[in-house]
């Protein structure tokens, strides 16, 4: 995402579905530099308690902020779209007390005046109410906010996406990747025709005499905040166990339409298959202590944690490529670990969520379906490569501002050369460790936590035993992709890197020659390779090097 934008590339749907991007001028976007009143604290809890009102496409509730303060805070810092406005706002404590709120010009941020000044160390705990129509999402997932849909049936069918945009889209929230409450509780309350499904556990369903019922929801892991999500229609739940590598049993909860109900029990099966293929590569699915969950979404798909949104007719597909699987399900799914397990701290290195769960997509193929398969997916991401811009930045970025970078296929792109580079059980080791640094973790716990491509990068040279940041330079910082150079003469092919920048780049080239593939090791940056004159050559024929063709 998403909001992770978690369906897969950008720019494969707009070549293969044809289906618009966000706007770079939407009215939100999340992340970027965090400001010294949000950066002094860290929240660990949120309360937010949501009446949906379909008919008039309106929401009104409250949500309570617990956070631990660490450094000296006068005023409590939330984002909020300006089209909620906030009813009132409380100081919670021996006696609540009510704070004014102050809305920046222009800005989407409350203000709370706390009344006095909180030491680092101290815990706060505020309130804020709220109303209002939240934004219809024009082009969800990829430009999101609130859907007011209808099933086939003619019923409300209503979800939430807001990756790039924010959570603070349709709750006050600290809307910045780098904070992640430990646990939430959500309660929505809809009308009684109408399921609310949501992430975490579900605790109870209360009905009233109004009509409506009243879900609550219980998230025990941490999560971040753009994964927070409503999905209401009239449900029915596909309810069963499935038991994970660490031993845990997995509560598993399908919410999907009626009518599709069918075909959503043939499809779930191969669903948990894909769980299973992620757990032996990854290690165990991260949210277990929850639930595996899907909810039919009126949109293509997102990575909600342990609900994911899925818009799929439950057919092998739906990411514009020829998959012999469900691959929009695996990709949101395998978000499950890299973007919601790992989340990055910034989302200058948002490629880490995409263009991992991208080339895992090729891992699943080479799985079930061998070599061909694997190369295939390779293939269909080079094809839809854009390039143009790097897809990892070294200083604060929004999500807006990364997700115009091919952060998909180059990222699916550029670990499919480090497994070249480093060996395939080499990645593997690496994706494995990245997730689980300190290996498979029973009863239910699981290292939920924020992420850097520093990290990554320190973690891939521990486990190859070799340098790797002219590799990770090139493939991520710079703007452009090398350039492989070649001539043959006098019995000799002479290769060399260019349009590396600075960098020494020595990523080594496969050559098949008439019918031996040979390692050309590119010691800096150049390589050599004696010929037969009458041979035939071929450089990197079966696509492992990522350049500019």
């Amino acid at each position: 995402m998403v909001c992770r934008r978690p369906v897969r590339i950008l720019v494969l749907l707009l070549l293969f579905a044809g289906l618009g991007g966000c706007s770079s001028t939407s009215a939100q976007d999340s992340g970027g530099p965090l400001p010294p009143e949000q950066a002094a604290y860290d929240v660990f809890h949120y309360d937010l308690d949501v009446t949906v009102d379909p008919a008039r496409e309106r929401v009104e509730g409250t949500v309570d902020v617990r956070a631990v303060v660490e450094a000296p805070l006068e005023v409590l810092v939330l984002n909020l779209d300006r089209r909620l406005s906030v009813r009132q706002a409380w100081e919670i404590g021996a006696q609540d007390t009510r704070r004014s709120v102050e809305r920046k010009d222009g800005r989407n941020e409350l203000w709370i005046d706390l009344g006095r000044s909180y030491a680092a160390g101290d815990t706060l705990h505020a309130r804020v109410a709220y109303k209002g129509r939240p934004r219809v999402a024009p082009n969800p997932p990829w430009d999101g906010g609130l859907t007011w849909g209808e099933t086939p049936a003619g019923a409300p069918w209503i979800a939430t996406s807001c990756q790039t945009e924010g959570a603070d889209l349709w709750w006050p929230v600290k809307d910045h990747p780098s904070d992640e409450p430990d646990s939430m509780d959500l309660a929505f309350t809809v009308p009684d025709s109408l399921v609310a499904a949501s992430n975490g556990r579900l605790r109870s369903v209360e009905r009233a005499s109004d009509s409506t019922e009243t879900y609550r929801w219980h998230v025990s892991t941490p999560i971040n905040t753009y994964n927070v999500t409503l999905n209401a229609a009239p449900y029915v739940s596909l309810d069963t166990t499935y038991t994970s590598t660490s031993g845990d049993a997995v509560p598993v909860a399908a919410y999907v339409l009626p009518s599709d109900s069918a075909r959503a029990a043939r499809a779930l099966p191969d669903f948990l298959d894909q769980v299973r293929f992620l757990e032996e590569t990854l290690g165990p699915y991260p949210p277990r202590a929850d639930k595996y969950g899907l909810a039919q979404s009126p949109f293509l798909g997102m990575e909600h944690q342990s609900l994911i949104a899925y818009g799929h007719d439950f057919t092998p597909g739906g990411l514009g490529y020829g998959a012999s699987f469900d691959a929009l399900h695996f990709h949101e799914l395998a978000h499950e670990w890299y973007g919601n397990l790992v989340t990055v701290r910034d989302w200058k290195d948002f490629w880490l969520h995409e263009g991992t769960a991208t080339y895992l997509e090729a891992l699943y193929a080479e799985a079930r379906r061998g070599e061909s398969a694997y190369h295939g997916r390779i293939d269909d991401f080079r094809q839809a490569m854009t390039g143009g811009t790097p897809i990892a930045r070294r200083d604060p970025t929004s999500a807006e501002d990364i997700y115009y970078g091919d952060v998909y296929n180059r990222g699916a792109l550029a670990l499919h050369t480090l497994r070249h580079v480093v060996g395939e059980e080499a990645l593997r080791t690496i994706l494995r460790r990245f997730a689980y640094p300190d290996g498979p973790v029973r009863d239910g716990g699981t290292p939920f936590r924020n992420v850097t491509t520093a990290e990554f990068i320190r973690l891939a040279e521990s486990v190859s035993g070799r340098s790797l940041d002219a590799f990770f330079e090139v493939y991520l910082y710079r703007d452009t992709l090398p350039v492989l150079e070649t001539s043959r003469a006098d019995g000799r092919l002479q290769l060399r890197w260019t349009h590396t920048g600075e960098a020494t780049f020595e990523v080594p080239v496969p050559v098949r020659v008439a019918d031996s593939t040979r390692r050309v090791s590119m010691t800096g940056g150049e390589g050599r390779l004696s010929v037969p004159a009458d041979a035939g050559v071929a450089v990197d024929p079966a696509g492992w090097v990522l350049r500019r063709q």
